[in-house]
């Protein structure tokens, strides 16, 4: 079986030392997945996903390079 931090290993290491992640839309934002710390939002996905493991492996990607930026 797999886990979530075996699949997502960057939004997990977000979840527990940088910030947290919204997923859903509401009426603020058009976009499906968040990424925020403290200072607010780092990285939003656009509006065109089609799954929800689509809306993952954005933010996946996205933080690695921020944590890579940013140690």
């Amino acid at each position: 079986m797999t886990t979530f931090a075996g699949s997502y290993p960057t939004i997990t290491c977000w979840i527990e030392e940088q910030g947290w992640i919204e997923i859903g839309r509401d009426e603020y934002s058009s976009s499906l997945v968040r990424a925020l710390d403290p200072d607010g939002m780092v990285w939003e996905s656009d509006s065109n996903i089609d799954s929800i493991d689509d809306a993952l492996q954005e933010p996946e990607k996205e933080l690695k390079d921020w944590f890579r930026k940013n140690g």
